[in-house]
């Protein structure tokens, strides 16, 4: 589990609409790929941001935005963001979705018996080369409680 993710970019609102793609229920292309939406950022000292979590939960938090020290955004070596999904079906649909939004394939849809039993993912770069995977890990999803299960507050109570 993790409290927020946090990638670069160079072009803020491209980067949100690549995002919106792949991640948003609201996506006009796919239904729901990732189950993620758009939230409110309420400005604080960090810069103008895209943020993405699960309906009704403040966290885990996926961010987007200029870097804070104002040098270009450029993608981390041997860095990356995977993204859980419900099925291999919603792994295949975001993929799908991204590539028709700028993103480049880094590994089409399918299994990946080499990081454990029903793990089913792809691979992609955002348009600013962030590496990116959405990952299905069959077995492994029974053993994880589910979103509903999450005691955090709901979006209505943060303030930041």
């Amino acid at each position: 589990m993790f409290s927020h993710v946090t990638v670069g970019s160079t072009d803020l609102p491209r980067a949100a609409a690549f995002c919106d793609a792949f991640c948003d229920t609201s996506c006009d292309a796919v239904p729901a790929p990732l189950g993620l939406a758009r939230r409110p950022v309420v400005p604080d000292a960090g810069p103008e941001a895209a943020c993405r979590t699960a309906p009704g939960h403040a966290l885990p938090r996926f961010h987007v935005h200029n870097p804070l020290d104002g040098e270009p955004a450029s993608a981390g070596n041997g860095s990356m963001v995977a993204f859980d999904a419900a099925s291999p079906v919603a792994v295949a649909a975001a993929h799908e979705a991204a590539l028709r939004h700028g993103g480049l394939d880094e590994g089409a849809p399918g299994p990946r018996p080499r990081y454990g039993q029903g793990y089913y993912g792809a691979c992609l770069r955002d348009p600013d080369s962030n590496k990116i995977q959405v990952v299905y890990r069959g077995g492994l999803q029974a053993d994880r409680p589910s979103r509903s299960a999450c005691t955090l507050l709901p979006d209505s109570h943060l303030t930041a």
